[in-house]
């Protein structure tokens, strides 16, 4: 945000200027306007009073998760050009979304869940402040585009620039030509949806540390997975058996009842010890509420697993741009296949 400077005196009229709130707004507005038309930065307001004293000690501490909510979504608007973009990094975070979509039949509210907390939180004015329901998160990451892109009839988005050093184009100026203006089309494409070598290199970061936080969570989720499975094996064992052991002690004769059942009892006191060991209440224990959470956390892994596939695959294609748009500018040699082996030794076939 840039200051301003101007003369407290009209040259013209010979007036002189008096401050107020009023004039104050109108200065705002008008360098807001100048901001935009020179693609300069323009300040939002936050939206953040009204606020309890309570919330706001929190937020001064930073030990609101709320806080943390806001820092997310600010963080992913910055870092999308889409609101289905949006999306995809705070899923990539490890929020469980939901309201998110527009339409007659939608949730009036877009609610946030982060990882390891009970309740969702919605986007609302109340909850979260005015610049966080779903409408204002769209209308933020539209505003923030510098430029619209014009995209080119014809898909040249996965081409490679046309080295045209080789003989054949040497000794035929019509095919050079022909390579010209095709490589004009794809280092176009590339600018235009890239916006410019700096933007694509900072998409390329983002989009990498999308993937890796994704992967991440991923991994997290799949050690939550394999414990709630052995939990749930446990309980369900441990509730199967349960009847043989209180039998075992009620009974007149337990060494002949022990013998006839030792399989069960002792399956019985290896459930109940791990059960106890990973600190689970034996008592009211409810394997249909840990079969619930287990169902919920593989939806989770799968929606994440995606999410990094499908920025593994927009990473490719971004390098592919970025090798275009370097190669078009002279900035780089044309790739060679010997250019091109380490990418193979990354990928062990093991």
């Amino acid at each position: 945000m840039p200051h301003h400077i101007f003369c407290a005196a009209d040259n013209i009229e010979h007036d002189k200027y008096h401050d107020c709130k009023q004039s104050y707004y109108r200065i705002r507005k008008l360098s807001d306007e100048l901001c935009s038309e020179h693609n300069l930065s323009v300040i939002i307001p936050g939206g953040e009073r009204g606020k309890k004293y309570n919330e706001w000690q929190a937020d001064k501490n930073s030990s609101a998760w709320k806080t943390q909510i806001r820092k997310d979504i600010n963080a992913a608007i910055k870092s999308s050009s889409t609101y289905e973009e949006f999306l995809l990094l705070m899923r990539a975070k490890g929020y469980e979304i939901k309201g998110e979509t527009f339409g007659d039949d939608a949730l009036k509210f877009i609610s946030f869940r982060p990882l390891g907390k009970d309740r969702f939180v919605r986007g609302s004015i109340k909850s979260l402040g005015k610049e966080y329901t779903k409408e204002r998160i769209k209308e933020r990451i539209e505003l923030k585009r510098e430029r619209k892109a014009v995209i080119p009839k014809r898909d040249y988005a996965g081409k490679r620039l046309i080295d045209t050093s080789d003989e054949k184009f040497q000794n035929s100026p019509g095919l050079q030509r022909w390579a010209a203006v095709e490589n004009l089309k794809i280092a176009a494409q590339a600018y235009n949806e890239a916006g410019s070598i700096k933007e694509l290199e900072q998409k390329i970061a983002t989009t990498a540390a999308t993937e890796k936080e994704a992967k991440q969570t991923v991994r997290k989720l799949e050690n939550r997975i394999k414990d709630l499975a052995e939990i749930i094996k446990y309980a369900e064992q441990y509730k199967a058996n349960k009847a043989y052991h209180t039998a075992y002690k009620k009974s007149k004769n337990p060494d002949a009842y022990f013998r006839k059942h030792e399989s069960q009892i002792i399956l019985y006191g290896g459930a109940r010890r791990m059960l106890e060991q990973t600190g689970i209440p034996l008592k009211g224990l409810n394997i249909d509420k840990l079969k619930a959470e287990y169902q919920e956390l593989t939806a989770q892994k799968k929606e994440l697993t995606a999410t990094y596939k499908n920025c593994e695959k927009e990473l490719k294609s971004l390098n592919r741009k970025l090798e275009n748009l370097n190669q078009y500018l002279g900035r780089t040699e044309p790739p060679k296949s010997a250019q091109e082996q380490p990418d193979r030794d990354n990928n062990p076939s093991r």
